[in-house]
């Protein structure tokens, strides 16, 4: 257990120093395998290489420059438009269709990131002029750029799933009734902030604008379609599915919304290739990490400290919901996501909780860093969209981090919400296949 202490202990005192998260992680388990293991430094390259070769891994720099495609490509126009055909017609309209926006923009994009700054900013400037108060419009986009790491394809539970050997497909489509609840959630709450306040519009019901938005983003919505479809039923893997997802996005916003052009391609390659290299970056640091951990026997002493907490599962997982609270504000998720798995994996199964069920509770927790500081991307970007003081974002969304926290509470509670969609799948599945 020492090594593990020394490697977190470093590892915390670089990231405080202002060190890369990546080469905190990654100096701090060199450090330790020289002075502390008899492993040859060789070991640290050879386990740093090993968590790249993966097919999986591929899938990452995929999904991300398929969000950014959409992000230039006309998509998040047509999507915005459809939903405003579709629930701009309810008491606090543009609200609900800002829920609704993301929720399916997050089905094609699986970044959080990249839904505040190309979703949100339309959003939050629509919502502004039709008398929404502007630290109104920012928290609740704020808040439903979240969803984008929830609802398939998210970029983190592919992360979440390959570290646990968990199902990928199962994984995302495991995270789609819990996306779908909290989007809801947010939509109740929202049509009861704007009845007591009496603020909001209504644009009217019509059949024929609804039809025409819906024909419109018809290309748009094939996405996730393409993508996840063939990821269920088995005909190619995610990362066959993003590859596909990339060259159909490409030829939509070239030739059906003509918002790209060829020589954009590369460009938006090159932009792309920094947060993509970030991520792989932390995801080959973490590999030595989790070899000294196992080395140390970490897993299992964490897994009998809990168990020795108590073996009821859902005290159990109130402790680690806590513990993934504080976890997701002060480092990064996909880090995290790489680190913490395998310490807590082992931990969890002992008391009888699904992997499948802790890498989706797992991704949403962590989620809550994207949107509270002090490391929280999504709150910086929306900061950087509206130039808002941070404050005043912070204390507008509140209330949203609340009806979040209480949804996970729910999730704890019933954790069927989340499996029961993915086992009934599983059994359609193995249905079919007696067939």
């Amino acid at each position: 257990m020492s090594m593990s202490i020394a490697l977190l202990i470093l590892f915390l005192v670089f990231m405080f120093l202002g060190v890369p998260i990546a080469v905190s992680l990654g100096a701090a388990s060199v450090i330790c395998m020289v002075t502390m293991s008899d492993l040859p430094l060789s070991m640290a390259a050879q386990s740093m290489f090993t968590s790249m070769n993966s097919f999986i891994m591929v899938a990452v720099p995929l999904f991300i420059l398929c969000g950014s495609l959409m992000d230039e490509g006309g998509v998040a126009e047509k999507i915005y438009d459809l939903a405003e055909a579709m629930v701009g017609w309810i008491y606090g309209g543009l609200g609900h269709v800002s829920v609704v926006v993301n929720m399916l923009f997050a089905g094609m994009s699986g970044s959080s990131v990249a839904a505040i700054a190309s979703i949100g900013k339309m959003s939050i400037n629509a919502l502004h002029r039709k008398g929404y108060p502007k630290e109104y419009a920012t928290a609740i986009n704020l808040s439903g750029s979240m969803l984008a790491s929830v609802i398939p394809p998210s970029i983190l539970m592919i992360n979440a799933a390959a570290t646990a050997n968990v199902s990928i497909g199962q994984a995302l489509l495991a995270g789609l009734i819990p996306g779908v609840i909290i989007g809801v959630v947010f939509m109740i709450y929202n049509f009861v902030y704007c009845k007591k306040h009496d603020i909001g519009d209504r644009t009217p019901f019509e059949v024929k604008r609804l039809s025409k938005a819906f024909v419109s983003a018809i290309p748009a919505l094939l996405t996730p379609v393409i993508l996840l479809g063939g990821v269920y039923t088995g005909f190619y893997t995610p990362t066959e599915g993003a590859a596909i997802a990339v060259i159909y996005t490409i030829l939509v916003s070239i030739y059906i919304y003509k918002d790209l052009k060829w020589k954009d391609i590369p460009r938006i390659i090159c932009k792309n290739a920094r947060s993509t290299g970030t991520i792989l970056f932390v995801a080959i640091a973490a590999k030595p990490a989790s070899l000294l951990f196992e080395l140390d026997g970490l897993p299992s002493a964490v897994a009998n400290m809990i168990t020795g907490i108590s073996s009821n599962r859902i005290v159990i997982m109130f402790i680690l919901y806590a513990f993934l609270i504080c976890v997701g504000m002060f480092m990064d998720a996909t880090a995290a996501i790489f680190i913490l798995v395998p310490i807590l994996l082992p931990a969890v199964q002992a008391v009888g909780v699904s992997p499948l069920f802790f890498v989706v509770f797992l991704v949403i927790t962590l989620s809550f860093g994207l949107i509270t500081p002090p490391v929280g991307v999504c709150l910086y970007a929306a900061q950087n969209v509206t130039d808002l003081p941070l404050e005043k974002i912070i204390k507008a969304s509140i209330p949203w981090i609340a009806l979040i926290a209480i949804a996970l509470c729910i999730f704890i509670i019933f954790p069927g919400i989340i499996t029961t969609p993915v086992k009934i799948d599983i059994r359609k599945l193995n249905q079919e296949e007696e067939l």
